[in-house]
């Protein structure tokens, strides 16, 4: 186990992908993706190390980079945000040429939490899962990778997702002008294209104070600097013909996307961040980051909010029943593919024969590359 950027970490390769892994908080990144030779870097580093920020932080903030899982997502009325498995140690099961074994019993929540990270031959993709044991009562969870679009023109980036029924901006203040954050979304707007959000021209100082005064399009990045937003997007179910729901962000040459059971993750966050947090340890330079989450949660927040199932009327779950008698598997696929030039925003990944999808953009070109679907597809 070698330092990366400040921190002990796990390291796991194969011909396609080479990987780290967070001794704390067990955070993937960085990540190089291999395709159409060329390699690929997408996931955030935090632009400050472990020991270079307060001691009195969370874990979560000191080593915050790449893709963690949160149990519960958010934050807690004792204990760090996103949980144990976001802060505290990871310990080493097993490792193999192309699988990382790795476990955390957490002492917030309880029972046992096994991270599992398996590489494939000839296919450029992380294969992700979490299977959780022991654990009793309703909790909010979810993956949480975040993507630097730092080095790119201001909106040359896109992202989009598969299909969604219901979207909207977080409802309360996100941003808060009295912490010294701010945003630029509505809250609480809702919208059913990501290219026509609501937008307002004065950062509010309470939710009931924004005012519309356009739109934005968040399927381009980076835009909006200066401002720090939330919002949510529940995918529609899965079905014979699309097994799967997706999010997908091109960049760089690359698109990076991930694929997921959307009875597993209903919703999709997109945590918009680009300098609007001006308080330590951001300072204003954490800009032109992404976070693309997977969850089963009520936006970002506290665990206790997401269990009042504010959203029933709508048929999303915002937290998941655990049984102590009971293992649950949660996989995850992130994959990267190279893109040529011109190639403009993912309209489709769809199943191509086993073993393989089809990347479609909206400019008409089809990309396809061996991947794995059925890895979150057959999960229940």
């Amino acid at each position: 186990m070698n330092p990366c950027h400040g921190a002990p970490s796990f390291h796991l390769k194969s011909d396609c992908v080479e990987l780290s892994v967070t001794q704390t908080g067990g955070m993937l990144a960085p990540v190089i993706f291999r395709s159409g030779g060329s390699e690929f870097s997408p996931y955030a580093l935090a632009p400050w190390k472990p020991d270079e920020v307060d001691e009195g932080l969370p874990n979560l903030l000191k080593y915050l980079r790449g893709d963690f899982f949160c149990l519960p997502f958010g934050p807690q009325d004792d204990g760090d945000p996103h949980g144990d498995t976001a802060n505290a140690e990871w310990s080493l099961l097993r490792q193999d040429d192309n699988l990382l074994h790795l476990a955390i019993e957490p002492s917030d929540v309880g029972g046992r939490v096994e991270k599992i990270l398996l590489l494939k031959p000839g296919h450029a993709a992380v294969y992700s899962e979490h299977r959780i044991s022991g654990l009793e009562g309703s909790f909010s969870y979810g993956n949480h990778p975040i993507l630097d679009f730092s080095g790119i023109p201001e909106g040359t980036g896109r992202v989009t997702t598969s299909p969604f029924r219901w979207g909207s901006v977080n409802p309360g203040l996100f941003s808060d002008p009295a912490a010294d954050e701010y945003q630029a979304l509505v809250p609480g707007a809702t919208f059913s294209n990501l290219r026509n959000v609501p937008l307002t021209s004065d950062p509010p100082r309470s939710p009931d104070q924004a005012t519309a005064t356009g739109t934005t399009d968040l399927t381009r990045y980076p835009l909006r600097e200066g401002f720090e937003d939330l919002i949510m997007l529940v995918n529609e179910k899965a079905s014979n013909s699309q097994p799967f729901a997706w999010t997908a962000a091109v960049l760089d040459g690359c698109v990076w996307f991930s694929l997921k059971n959307p009875a597993q993750f209903p919703a999709t966050l997109f945590w918009i961040s680009n300098g609007g947090r001006r308080s330590s340890p951001w300072d204003g330079r954490h800009l032109a980051r992404l976070g693309l989450e997977e969850v089963c949660s009520y936006f970002a927040d506290n665990v206790t909010s997401s269990r009042k199932n504010k959203l029933e009327a709508e048929d999303i779950p915002t937290t998941r029943l655990f049984s102590p008698d009971e293992e649950v598997s949660l996989p995850i696929i992130q994959a990267v593919s190279a893109v040529p030039a011109g190639f403009g925003a993912v309209d489709s990944i769809s199943p191509c024969g086993p073993g393989k999808v089809a990347i479609t953009s909206d400019t008409g070109v089809t990309l396809e590359m061996a991947l794995d679907w059925e890895f979150v597809s057959d999960a229940a």
